[in-house]
């Protein structure tokens, strides 16, 4: 698989139920864990950065219910939370983004601590880099920075520089979706962004902006998991559009013309997981950086779960993928890969995220049981010396370890 992996390493320290985590992603990755275990809190973490940056850090805290919503409520009462993410570009920089929010009160909020550090692979001599603590600037490479604010992500500001507005630009291009049916299934206004949004309410617009070759790739699926849709387009009514499908209809020689009211979740739903997986552009400017997707296999019938895990290890060689899932249908492929699985859990409302344990691993290369086998007897666990080594680490951000 060609590594389109964009965000390597992933460390969180008190963000909503996740005291502490550090964990390595690939291409593809599953978070894999019952309901309720804070599969959905991890990715709540990035789509957190790409909210705060494409928004603001006030609405996207706002959006959670508040700092004290956001930041992870235990008897020891901590006061901050933190994000740290290592990324790899593919103009050949590395480098990572992190950043501190520590609670005001009476329910206020400010910026810590926030950083970035960018190396050009070409040339590991030449780093661009900044520092701000509490709203100053008190570290850079650049000659002249720009003011910072501690209610803001500098990030924003630092965007103007080109040092740094390739990180802006990749971290602003992660798409996170959880699909709300009734507007996909309803008419939808023209929208000239070209990110499909969370709940799949511009899809009419991302799948007029798809390359031929990408909307036949994504018909193509669509026809494996509801075998008699032959085509799906967009029609215009007055300054409305809606997706309207040709599916093959008993005896007859020509396939009807479907429009979404009259389609089925599974079928509404397949559709919008297709075109969050295969939208974007070769350019790398314009390309979805990373897409998360919420139990991909809700509403889908079992049969068509092997074609949905097909579809995302074709899309993981353009972008990488991160899928929450509880399925053991979309696991079963004895083929999969037990180093892409994150295995989650939840102890007293403590949500416990790591590599799988080396046992549940050796079984699994050994082809003795599938991962969804191990998953539906309740076998896959966290690594305990990974969960150990993370929560011992206290996932120090530089001097993060240091603040009160």
């Amino acid at each position: 698989m060609k590594d389109s992996t964009f965000i390597t390493r992933v460390t969180l320290k008190n963000y909503k139920s996740i005291a502490a985590c550090d964990v390595q992603l690939g291409p593809l990755t599953f978070l894999v864990g019952r309901n309720g275990s804070g599969k959905s809190n991890f990715l709540d973490a990035l789509r957190f950065v790409a909210n705060a940056l494409n928004t603001s850090l006030g609405h996207a805290i706002r959006d959670r219910g508040g700092i004290n919503d956001v930041c992870r409520r235990s008897r020891g009462h901590p006061n901050h939370f933190s994000i740290r993410l290592e990324f790899a570009l593919p103009e050949g920089f590395t480098g990572h983004y992190a950043l501190q929010i520590r609670k005001r009160p009476p329910g206020g909020y400010e910026v810590q601590i926030e950083e970035c550090s960018v190396q050009n692979k070409l040339c590991p001599t030449s780093e661009a880099y900044f520092r701000v603590e509490s709203g100053t600037v008190t570290d850079t490479s650049v000659e002249v920075a720009p003011a910072a604010a501690p209610d803001r992500l500098y990030l924003v500001n630092a965007s103007g520089l080109p040092e740094f507005r390739p990180v802006y630009d990749a971290f602003s291009r992660m798409g996170f979706y959880n699909f709300n049916l009734d507007k996909i299934r309803d008419f939808q206004d023209p929208d000239p962004a070209d990110i499909l949004m969370g709940d799949g309410s511009n899809l009419t617009s991302i799948l007029t902006q798809l390359p031929p070759t990408v909307k036949t790739d994504i018909e193509e699926y669509l026809a494996l998991v509801v075998p008699d849709i032959r085509e799906v387009d967009v029609r215009a009514f007055g300054s409305k559009q809606i997706l309207a499908f040709r599916q093959k209809v008993g005896a007859d020689r020509y396939p009807g013309r479907f429009l979404a009211n009259n389609m089925s979740d599974g079928t509404l739903r397949a559709l919008g997981i297709l075109v969050a997986l295969f939208q974007g552009d070769d350019d790398p400017q314009k390309r979805v950086t990373l897409v998360g997707i919420e139990e991909p296999e809700i509403a889908l019938h079992p049969g068509a779960v092997a074609v949905l895990l097909d579809g995302l290890r074709d899309a993981a060689h353009r972008t990488q993928v991160i899928v929450t899932t509880h399925s053991p249908e979309l696991l079963e492929d004895k083929h999969l890969d037990v180093e892409s699985i994150l295995a989650v859990e939840a102890d007293d409302g403590n949500t416990m995220i790591a590599s799988v344990d080396d046992a549940s691993k050796s079984v699994v290369r050994d082809r003795l049981f599938t991962i969804g086998e191990l998953l539906r007897s309740n076998q896959l666990q966290p690594d305990p010396a990974a969960l150990s080594a993370a929560k011992e680490k206290q996932l120090s951000l530089l001097d993060f370890d240091k603040s009160k």
